[in-house]
């Protein structure tokens, strides 16, 4: 992965199973990551056209996802095509809801503008085996530097693209991809590969936890 690459991750690709959606913030801007029947991904702004009802807590019926407050529907590319009330509407091409470019890579949903080249990823792994994901209330900047100072006993840092860390175990590789949810807040996705073993993914499990723990101390000290 490129220091200047414009892929964010939003989710562990096992948390987002076929036929449910989720909501997230980006930067502070809200985003529904859902998976459609087929099992492809989608994010995209997290807000129907119509009443502004979050698209999150609605239901994805095959290829489609309707919102919770009218049941509009909208297509894999965020294109309205059915309105309960008016059936027989030919529904007009401006009823979109704001897309992404979506995809997977080392067990994560990552996420950029339109036309983004997914090549960018081609670093990671192909594949990964989730770990979990931690939600700390600091800047992405220094939960990055939190997770570097404080590596899984046995790990050693390796070189990682920006929001990007990770440790190398003796058979066994952490990935910690690192979500900018807003100014102060940061969700840290952790898969891994290599050793995945059920023991592998428990040690690293309580390291989060563990790590958790002593950052929302520290904070509380400092207030």
């Amino acid at each position: 992965m490129t220091s200047a690459s414009p892929w964010i991750p939003v989710a562990l690709s096992a948390d987002i199973e076929a036929g449910t959606s989720a909501g997230t913030l980006v930067h502070g801007e809200e985003r529904v990551v859902w998976r459609d029947d087929k099992g492809e991904i989608h994010v995209w702004e997290d807000r129907c056209p119509h009443r502004g009802m979050r698209m999150s807590f609605g239901f994805v019926r095959g290829d489609h996802i309707a919102c919770l407050y009218h049941g509009w529907r909208y297509d894999t590319g965020g294109q309205c095509r059915y309105i309960p009330a008016h059936p027989d509407l030919d529904v007009p091409q401006t009823i979109k809801v704001p897309t992404f470019a979506a995809t997977e890579r080392a067990g994560i949903v990552w996420m950029a503008q339109e036309g983004a080249d997914a090549t960018d990823l081609s670093t990671l792994p192909e594949t990964a085996e989730p770990v979990r994901s931690l939600f700390v209330d600091l800047s992405t900047n220094a939960a990055l530097l939190a997770v570097t100072a404080a590596p899984p006993e046995g790990y050693r840092p390796v070189e990682s693209g920006t929001g990007l860390v990770t440790f190398q175990g003796s058979d066994v590789t952490a990935l910690i991809a690192a979500q900018p949810r807003d100014v102060a807040r940061t969700a840290l996705h952790i898969t891994v590969t290599g050793n995945t073993s059920a023991a592998t993914r428990l040690d690293l499990i309580l390291w989060a936890t563990d790590l958790r723990n002593r950052l929302e101390a520290r904070s509380l000290e400092a207030a």
